[in-house]
Order: structure tokens, then C-alpha cells, then sequence
């Protein structure tokens, strides 16, 4: 059971009856009291708001504010879009740009104090061992494993994308085994396939990478490497800023490690870039040329 819960059962005893009524209400309804002010709180159970705001002191908390922030981290990872609409409701339209610019900071930050170095130098070394690389990002997460693909593809040879259609994950992964390495990305509300298909290839011996958002995550748990990027929402739109760093990263150590092989093919393809006018300015030279 979540702490803020089993501190309020340790509390119980000691609340009056309207601070009861507030833990009850907590209890049966906290997805509902997550969106709540203090004072529609305290209306809903027949309180007022400075009792509201005591409950939440009485359990160790700053004030009421850090209670919703609680009982919004408790549900965050089971949210509905229309949910997560209501959360970003509280936030005023003027301050939209402001706080999500912010959110996606503070996401950063906070993956840079939970990454683990051993997780991800050992992910690094099996992506370089692999004789081949399945990527697999379902849903919200198939940016993020599209964009990993095509950057790996350039200093990797045995990259493979896996999207999301059951007929293409059976195919592509039929041939997976005990030498491949399955790079798993998934966050809340976590895709079952992707899950599954980890599972099936866990189960022929392949090594397992998750990119995701807790230790505790469906993939982590069966992953032999687990790396974790915040990915708290403003909205009903996933917040992929900090993943996508760390997938930033994943590129530039497999880039380094392989800095030979990444200069002759981006070598190479630069001269068929060039001849192709692939980019503006290309073409551009050419018409005045």
C-alpha cells in the first residue's frame, strides 16, 4: 500500500471526526480528491478548509498543496486522457508556455539524479555485442524508438525497428535469440504488447533494455537493464523531453565507441547526400552554380 496511505491508517485513531471524514473520502475516492482544492475537498465531506489544510500537516506533509501533489503521483500512472485533461486544467492559460517549459526541466533534472551509471554503461555494451538490436516503442513511444532507430543505424548494422501491429512484432522478432538485444521503451499507461513481446523475447535468451519510467515499471522488472527518464505530464500529451535526452545519449556513447566505423559511413553518405541534393542547401548551391 502507497506510505500516504499507511500513514493515514496509522493516524486514524488520532483525527477528530471531521479529519476522519476527509481519510475516508481519501480512501474511496482519491482520484477524484487529487483534482480538488482544499475548499471543495472540505465542501464535498461536510468540513472546513482549514481543517482540510491541518489534515495534511497532521501527516507530515507542507501543507495541503504537497497532499494533491501526493495523491497525483499516486494515480499519474494509471490516468485516462481525460483525466490527465482535468489535471492540466488547474493550470492557468497564461502560464501554459511557462509551466510546461518548466515541467520538462525539472524532468530532466530529475532523470539525471536517477539514472544509474552501471545500468547504462551495461546497456551501452550489449547494444555493441548485439548481432542484432530490436527496437520497440509502441503507441506514444514509437517516436522515441523511431528517432533511436535511425540514429543507431548510422554506426549499426543490425538495427531493427518494431512498431506497433501484432502481425509485425510476431514477424520481425521470430528470429530473436540468445545474441540480440530487445531495447524496450514504454511509460505510463505502459502498452501490453510491448511488454509481451519482451517477454517473448526474454524468452529465447535475448538481453533486455527498458528505457522507462521507474525501476518498478512492467519492463524494468524483467529487463536486464533498466534506464529511467521522468516523464511527468502537463496534459494528455506524454512528456518524451528527458527519454529523448537519454536516447540523445545512448547515440553519442554508441557513436563514440564506434567513432571509425561512424565517420566512414557518414562519410559516405554525405558524398550521397550531396550528389542526391538531399538538403536545401545543396540544391541551392547547385542552381547558382
Amino acid at each position: 500500500m502507497d506510505a500516504l496511505f499507511s500513514m493515514m491508517e496509522k493516524q486514524y485513531s488520532t483525527f477528530s471526526k471531521g479529519q476522519r471524514r476527509i481519510a475516508e473520502y481519501i480512501f474511496n475516492s482519491y482520484d477524484d480528491a487529487a483534482f480538488m482544492t482544499a475548499a471543495k475537498l472540505g465542501e464535498r465531506v461536510g468540513v472546513s478548509e482549514s481543517t482540510v489544510v491541518r489534515f495534511a500537516y497532521m501527516l507530515g506533509l507542507d501543507g495541503y498543496p504537497a497532499l494533491q501533489e501526493a495523491l497525483q503521483d499516486l494515480i499519474r500512472h494509471r490516468l485516462t486522457s481525460v483525466q490527465r485533461i482535468r489535471l492540466a486544467a488547474n493550470i492557468p492559460q497564461q502560464d501554459v508556455l511557462k509551466t510546461v517549459l518548466s515541467s520538462d526541466m525539472n524532468n530532466i533534472r530529475a532523470t539525471i539524479d536517477m539514472i544509474d551509471n552501471e545500468s547504462f554503461d551495461g546497456a551501452i555494451n550489449a547494444i555493441l555485442r548485439a548481432r542484432r538490436i530490436y527496437v520497440l516503442g509502441i503507441r506514444s513511444a514509437m517516436s522515441l524508438a523511431q528517432f533511436l532507430t535511425y540514429y543507431l543505424d548510422y554506426v549499426c548494422d543490425n538495427v531493427m525497428f518494431v512498431n506497433g501491429a501484432v502481425q509485425d512484432i510476431h514477424e520481425r522478432m521470430l528470429r530473436v535469440d540468445a545474441q540480440d538485444v530487445c531495447f524496450g521503451i514504454s511509460f505510463p499507461r505502459y502498452s501490453a504488447r510491448t511488454v509481451d513481446a519482451m517477454k517473448y523475447a526474454k524468452s529465447k535468451g535475448a538481453t533486455l533494455i527498458a528505457l522507462t519510467d521507474m525501476p518498478t515499471s512492467p519492463v524494468a522488472r524483467i529487463s536486464d537493464f533498466t534506464l529511467c527518464a521522468r516523464s511527468d505530464m502537463a496534459s494528455f500529451a506524454d512528456s518524451l523531453v528527458a527519454p529523448l535526452s537519454l536516447i540523445n545519449a545512448i547515440i553519442v556513447a554508441i557513436g563514440h565507441a564506434r567513432k571509425d566505423e561512424a565517420y566512414q559511413h557518414l562519410t559516405q553518405l554525405e558524398e550521397v547526400w550531396h550528389a542526391e541534393g538531399v538538403y536545401l542547401s545543396e540544391a541551392v548551391k547547385e542552381e547558382h552554380t
